[in-house]
């Protein structure tokens, strides 16, 4: 196993030990909110520093490529999931996550099923760098109204655009040819 794959599993060891503490904090600033925020900002940091060693060390695996977007996604959909049971984030938003979230893992499947492979666009990558951001903004400012509805509205912004830019970039992929 290579290191950036090691990395990436530390994020995601993270995850549990991010959602203990949030748990603790109850949705209110605090001691917990703030370890919290420190745990999720330090793995949000490792995904840059697994993509920037597999890059630099050419450690590129099929697991890694397997790994880090679920990675991504797992600590990103913990905090959001959080936020909407404290009544942050409506449901829905959530919701429209997930969704893009299934359809673009799915479009990625059917593409490698045709032999092509999807690369994160920019715009993925973007949308998960901003969400990160303001995920951690919004456990700055836990009880903030204002902070938390600019931060859904990014996300959701991001969200729909990246999903709608990976459709129409690869729509051949859903046609037999």
């Amino acid at each position: 196993m290579t290191l950036a794959s090691k990395i990436t599993l530390v994020r995601v060891a993270f995850i549990p030990l991010y959602m203990v503490l949030m748990y603790l904090s109850c949705g209110e600033s605090g001691l917990w909110m703030w370890l919290a925020l420190a745990v999720f900002v330090v793995a949000s940091l490792t995904d840059y520093v697994d993509g920037q060693i597999a890059r630099k060390c050419n450690q590129v695996s099929d697991f890694g490529k397997f790994l880090d977007p679920l990675a991504d996604k797992l600590l990103t959909i913990a905090a959001m999931t959080m936020f909407c049971e404290w009544g942050a984030m409506p449901a829905w938003a959530l919701m429209l996550v997930l969704t893009r979230e299934f359809a673009v893992t799915g479009l990625r499947l059917v593409a490698v099923g045709k032999g092509t492979v999807i690369a994160a666009g920019k715009s993925g990558k973007f949308k998960t760098a901003s969400t990160m951001v303001g995920l951690c903004v919004m456990m700055a400012f836990p009880s903030v109204v204002w902070i938390s509805t600019v931060v859904v509205a990014v996300i959701i912004v991001t969200t729909v655009y990246s999903g709608i830019e990976y459709f129409i970039q690869n729509w051949n992929c859903l046609w037999d040819k």
